[in-house]
């Protein structure tokens, strides 16, 4: 986008604000180009515009026809128009075989050039139908001309008569210079192999990040030292019961070990996982594969997509599930990454990223001043020799500023305020008050031949702490990140610098985004209302208050406890085997609590043991939280069962990692503008650390009751232990 300096030196002067800021925008923000945009990515392009790739899908309702990784451009990330598919219809790479889609694209900016990795479904190595492989091409503007590359990147991955999931590509520098790319999916598990330095050969043997069965989507981030692994976890694509979400793990090296916020490891059985997003019981469900940016002030948001429970199909029922593109701000608390502090998804937002600065220069030099500067090629060049073009405006308070960069002399950079911050072959120095600091920058002689492409140079002031980062691509991976308190007050001028030759372009200074540091309320037990601690005399079965649908003679009350074997049946579906012990759920607020021990050991297939908490309505209608044997893996599911045009439709949304015993939460609340139940899951492996996760709705004339359930198979033999059923009123 090219905006005339003046105008927005005007509009600075009337307003003293970043713009736009308290303008509303309505979720999903690919409305305006499509129906469904889903696995999205996201860059800002060398022109100054914003552009997001999705997965081949049709756009629209009616339309039929897949669109090969269409392409929508933007100049505020929430207003998007279509400019094209990346590839045409018989425009596969040479490898694909007939037919093959193209999946989950990431967009990158890589020593001059932009490459896009992608999935490719089906190759010609194999008969198979599904030998997945991650392919590339490269292009020279944001829109192409795209050029595939001969052979995959990553190759299909034999797995006896199968294949390994390597799907869902994600690219990552480091501040060694080294990249890497994430890949990966549920069969298989994620990996990260190192890639050659143009980006485009995978280099030595690819290291397992995260547990098979549990993640796909991953994106990586690199924030206050840590390495951050986002992936997507359960199903995509369940329609109105489809439960994605994302979780969290960071470590100290790009190839992990990650482990959560309690310190879980992601490769683990019982696999951890910090929640980032989860539907909260608003319109969106299946909130997932995300893609994360930075606005000129700083602050992160996530576009990824999800699903309308009211309509969840692109056309018929159990059709393409409709997946738009959402945007929400991205918080870090307490050192984790959580979407809107952990309130999930939003209908409409009443703040926006932040795409225009209160001072900014692309190709008009109105409201600036200094000699040897042009204009060209829409980018401003400053020619040989030392000099600065400054701003007319000042600059003061917290802000944050920013320029694409590229030099073919010694060095350039900005001055804000009282400190200068520069790029050279030396590395990313800030000096400020007599005090200087220097990074290097990777790839010593080659770092200097580098800086002839466009980088990007973020400076952030904050009180007298000035900040700087330099990257490719503006997407959470810095090549260089520098940090210095100057003993001096930093307001003043703003200014570009330059030694030599230099190109600057989108150039902006933006007030600094105010950060969000205390997480989102969640639910709360108060006085307790009801309970069964199981401590009476022994006896067959629970009496009392308990309610049985289809009893089983086999649960006993004894040593205070309900011991249940597990049963070798099952709710999903409509054989509808298994017994359920439920009991009158209160009216109004609560939250009902239980702590279930359950030996469903590590590492081997036992599916699908579990035992848990319910929310049952009937047979056909019901969310279940337990903890459960998924393959090799233990996890914390919690499913839902409803009927949906003619059928029924079954899902599940993934809360925290269970341990032998664990303490399992669901807490109600009516929604007062439509009178739904809604029904939010909690898990602890200690009774006292909590892991909260997402929201099942059940419609207002429905009349949920609560209770416990215990099956799923019976080989090996296994007792679930319930200590208590609990029920408290909300805080």
């Amino acid at each position: 986008m090219r905006i005339a300096a003046v105008a927005s030196l005007v509009l600075s002067l009337l307003t003293g604000l970043n713009d736009p800021i308290g303008h509303a925008y309505e979720n999903p923000v690919s409305s305006g180009f499509a129906d469904s945009f889903a696995d999205p990515a996201v860059i800002r392009g060398l022109d100054g515009y914003w552009y997001a790739y999705g997965t081949s899908d049709p756009l629209r309702e009616g339309e039929g026809t897949h669109h090969r990784l269409p392409i929508a451009r933007s100049t505020d990330l929430v207003s998007w128009t279509y400019v094209g598919d990346a590839f045409g219809e018989d425009n596969l790479p040479p490898y694909a075989a007939p037919g093959s889609l193209l999946w989950a694209p990431d967009i990158r900016y890589l020593d001059g050039r932009y490459v896009m990795y992608f999935t490719v479904t089906n190759t010609t190595s194999s008969p198979h139908e599904w030998d997945y492989s991650i392919g590339a091409a490269t292009a020279p503007t944001p829109t192409g001309p795209w050029t595939h590359l001969s052979a995959p990147v990553v190759a299909p991955r034999p797995s006896g008569d199968s294949y390994w999931n390597t799907i869902d590509p994600a690219q990552f520098t480091d501040v060694d210079g080294r990249k890497y790319l994430y890949f990966g999916g549920f069969f298989g598990g994620l990996w990260v192999t190192e890639l050659s330095p143009d980006g485009l050969h995978t280099v030595g043997q690819p290291t397992q990040v995260a547990i098979d069965n549990k993640f796909e989507g991953s994106y990586v981030v690199r924030h206050d030292g840590y390495y951050y692994l986002l992936a997507s976890s359960a199903n995509c694509c369940a329609g109105p019961t489809t439960g994605y979400s994302v979780l969290a793990g960071r470590a100290t090296s790009p190839r992990g070990p990650f482990t959560d916020r309690e310190g879980l490891p992601l490769l683990a059985s019982r696999a951890g996982g910090t929640p980032v997003l989860d539907q909260n019981g608003d319109r969106w469900i299946g909130t997932g594969h995300h893609a994360q940016v930075t606005d000129l002030a700083g602050q992160d948001w996530m576009a990824y997509h999800a699903i309308d429970r009211d309509d969840p199909f692109l056309d018929g029922p159990y059709g393409i599930n409709e997946r738009p593109m959402l945007l929400d701000r991205l918080d870090w608390i307490d050192g984790w990454p959580m979407v809107r502090a952990g309130a999930g998804p939003s209908e409409q937002s009443d703040e926006a990223p932040v795409t225009r600065g209160f001072v900014s220069l692309t190709d008009d030099l109105s409201g600036w001043r200094g000699d040897g500067w042009t204009v060209q090629d829409g980018y401003v060049r400053h020619s040989d020799g030392g000099g600065a073009l400054t701003a007319r405006r000042g600059v003061g308070g917290d802000i944050r500023a920013e320029t694409d960069l590229r030099l073919e002399g010694p060095s350039a950079g900005l001055r804000v305020g009282r400190a200068t911050v520069t790029v050279s072959a030396d590395g990313l120095t800030i000096t400020a008050g007599g005090a200087r600091r220097t990074a290097a920058l990777p790839g010593g002689e080659a770092a200097s031949a580098g800086l002839a492409t466009w980088h990007n140079l973020a400076v952030t002031v904050k009180g007298r702490t000035i900040t700087a980062e330099v990257s490719s691509s503006r997407l959470g991976d810095p090549q260089a990140t520098l940090r210095l308190h100057s003993p001096v007050p930093l307001s003043g001028g703003f200014a570009l610098v330059s030694e030599g030759v230099a190109d600057f372009d989108n150039v902006s200074v933006a007030r600094l985004a105010r950060p969000v540091t205390r997480p989102a309320p969640v639910p709360r037990p108060g006085r307790l209302i009801d309970a069964d601690e199981f401590d009476g005399e022994e006896s067959d079965g629970a009496g009392g208050d308990w309610q049985w649908v289809r009893e089983d003679p086999d649960a006993r009350v004894t040593g205070g406890v309900l011991r249940w074997p597990l049963q070798n049946a099952d709710l999903v579906g409509t054989a509808n085997t298994a017994s359920v012990l439920l009991r009158d759920a209160p009216e109004g607020d609560y939250v009902v609590e239980t702590k279930v021990t359950l030996d469903l050991g590590d590492d081997t297939v036992r599916n699908y043991q579990q035992a848990g908490l319910v929310a049952y309505a009937s047979d056909d209608d019901f969310a279940r939280l337990c903890q459960v044997a998924i393959w090799n893996t233990r996890q914390v599911e919690y499913g839902r069962e409803l009927p949906f045009a003619g059928r029924l439709s079954y899902g599940g949304n993934i809360v925290g990692p269970p341990a032998r015993t664990t303490w399992l939460r669901l807490a109600h609340h009516v929604d007062p503008a439509n009178g739904e139940h809604e029904f939010r899951a909690a898990s602890s492996r200690d009774g006292r650390t909590w892991t909260w996760g997402g929201v099942w709705t059940f419609p207002k004339d429905t009349v949920p009751r609560i209770g416990l359930v215990a099956h799923g198979g019976a080989q090996p033999a296994v007792d679930a232990e319930f200590d208590y059923l609990r029920v408290y009123r909300t805080r």
